[in-house]
């Protein structure tokens, strides 16, 4: 008797700076984002990383991740990608990169994973404004 189609589960979910893969398969996710801590915006991104492990489903799905910004509205990236589940114990790793994402404003941004439509994790991101460490703030001098 074969499976019907099991909808998967997310296993995780990360944002990060990069992820790389070894020659053996396994991943290296690098700089594991909390929060986007930065000077001043508006700020552009150079790269983020979406990691997504998918298991325990059977069938043909379509994964989408976006990152939306702290309006809950505004749509600032969003990628789509197929994968497939041939047996409930197998898994697939899906990486998502987003390449010059500009921040305009401060606050919570959203990474949303679905899958087939379905909305299985949606997790904040906040990006605050602060000075670097040991910097002091300039202020201008009167003229001599």
């Amino acid at each position: 008797m074969q499976a019907a189609r099991i909808l998967p589960d997310l296993q995780c979910s990360l944002l990060c700076e990069e992820i790389r893969q070894e020659a053996n398969g396994n991943f290296f996710i690098i700089g594991v984002i909390n929060y986007i801590r930065v000077p001043q915006v508006p700020v552009t991104a150079f790269k983020l990383s979406v990691f997504n492990r998918w298991t325990a489903g059977v069938g043909q799905f379509t994964e989408n991740v976006r990152l939306v910004a702290p309006d809950q509205t505004t749509l600032l990236r969003k990628s789509e990608m197929k994968f497939e589940l041939k047996d409930a114990a197998l898994h697939s790793t899906n990486v998502t990169v987003f390449g010059q994402v500009e921040f305009k404003v401060p606050g919570n941004y959203y990474v949303e994973v679905l899958v087939d439509d379905v909305m299985k994790l949606r997790y904040p991101v906040p990006l605050i404004v602060a000075p670097a460490p040991n910097q002091n703030p300039q202020t201008p001098q009167a003229p001599a």
